[in-house]
């Protein structure tokens, strides 16, 4: 549980969650959502990988992103006090 409240605990990763109330984004949808690099996006990435928030999927030479199923209570009740922002999903050119 404390692993999952650090990841919480960071502006950039609530807005990924944000993003992926959604549904699943690939990394270059989240680029163009937060405005920072591709390699700090990932590294926000792993952390919510690791506190088991989000799950990954490869397709080719692509990883995709969702929120984990299930969650826990702590984290699902985060996730549904966030606002999901406007964006359009797949800015990557496959």
């Amino acid at each position: 549980m404390i692993q999952q409240l650090k990841a919480l605990a960071d502006d950039n990763r609530l807005l990924i969650i944000s993003c992926l109330k959604k549904g699943e984004c690939c990394v270059c949808d989240l680029v163009t959502v937060l405005t920072i690099s591709q390699p700090a996006v990932s590294q926000h990435l792993k952390k919510l990988k690791e506190a088991q928030i989000i799950e990954e999927r490869t397709e080719g030479k692509w990883k995709y992103y969702k929120l984990a199923t299930p969650m826990t209570p702590i984290v699902a009740s985060v996730v549904t006090q966030l606002t999901v922002p406007c964006f359009t999903k797949g800015a990557c050119s496959n």
